[in-house]
């Protein structure tokens, strides 16, 4: 507190007060301590402060959403007919990307070194585990951009970042379809014909898609893409409740996607 109060009279001085110790007894508030007169000299300084991040954030404001928008218009573009169907983890990996190249330039402005700095990080990276979610490589890209963010001081860009991936993330998640699993379903019986539109029927009621690939004389083969959610044992009972009397043999085939 001596150095803060050292600091102001030095202030008071070259103002032209001589030696600043009248002027200085007459600004401290009669009957407060000179702890809190410093103090509310202090607070004048708060909104200098702050005002920087609060332009910074309504920059954000204004330029993160319309990322987003954009992000969305060309990752929802209509499909040609003949191209194969985009999945959905990829369309949410093209949105989140477009935030974090507008919050890179958020960041950048038009210093060299914080741009030269974020190319210096970025070639640090070397990321070898197999991410099964594309979307999962583009949030670390966003955790990347937040923490350069905070670390050149800007605060409230890195909250408010924060906060609009954290409600981009849940809008594109909450428009993913049910993940599923891949399976190759083989069905033993002694006349699979005839179990066919049952075996089907019990699939449908489980939410299993499906395609038969053989129907041979004792054996159907499927494959079945199953909703995470449900367990292969409870379709499988279900199955051998058709032929009660053990005349089925149900497996489950784990097939990997190449």
């Amino acid at each position: 507190m001596l150095t803060l109060r050292r600091s102001f009279r030095c202030k008071l001085d070259r103002s032209g007060y001589g030696d600043g110790s009248d002027k200085w007894r007459a600004m401290q508030s009669p009957g407060l301590p000179p702890e809190l007169s410093e103090f509310g000299e202090f607070t004048q300084y708060i909104p200098d402060i702050l005002e920087p991040h609060v332009t910074m954030v309504a920059r954000a404001a204004l330029a993160l959403p319309f990322a987003a928008v954009l992000g969305a218009m060309l990752a929802f573009r209509p499909r040609a007919r003949g191209t194969p169907p985009r999945s959905a983890p990829v369309i949410q990996t093209q949105i989140i990307l477009a935030l974090v190249g507008a919050l890179v330039m958020l960041i950048v402005g038009s210093s060299l070194a914080r741009a030269f700095g974020i190319v210096g990080v970025a070639s640090l990276i070397r990321y070898r585990t197999k991410v099964d979610d594309p979307k999962d490589a583009g949030v670390m890209l966003g955790c990347l951009v937040v923490g350069l963010a905070s670390g050149v001081e800007l605060y409230g860009l890195a909250a408010f970042a924060t906060l609009f991936m954290l409600i981009m993330l849940w809008i594109v998640e909450s428009l993913e379809p049910e993940r599923v699993k891949t399976f190759e379903l083989k069905v033993t019986a002694s006349d699979p014909t005839a179990l066919r539109a049952d075996l089907e029927q019990v699939l449908r009621r489980n939410k299993v898609k499906f395609e038969l690939r053989t129907a041979g004389p004792k054996e159907l083969v499927y494959e079945a893409n199953l909703p995470m959610s449900v367990p292969t044992d409870r379709v499988s009972n279900a199955i051998l409740k058709l032929r009660p009397t053990g005349e089925l043999e149900v497996v489950w085939e784990d097939k990997k996607k190449k």
